[in-house]
């Protein structure tokens, strides 16, 4: 049986989702073919997986933490 705690996981869950959607729609267009970070040939597989993309998974990832950090601190 679920408990209170399991009900707002599962609220807080879907409420993450719902803003996640709501975010403004994935970029278009050419993707950058060196990252605009560091410098370092952005593979193909990315660029055709991530449209629009300008930065190497690397700094990506680093990208994301930074701006989670600012968004909580």
């Amino acid at each position: 049986m679920a408990d209170a705690a399991d009900y707002g996981n599962e609220q807080a869950e879907y409420l993450l989702d719902v803003a996640l959607a709501r975010r403004a729609p994935l970029p278009t267009g050419p993707s950058s073919t060196h990252c605009e970070e560091c410098g370092v040939e952005i593979p193909q597989a990315r660029r055709e997986a991530a449209p629009a993309c300008l930065t190497c998974i690397d700094c990506q990832t680093l990208l994301d933490k930074r701006d989670v950090g600012v968004r909580r601190g």
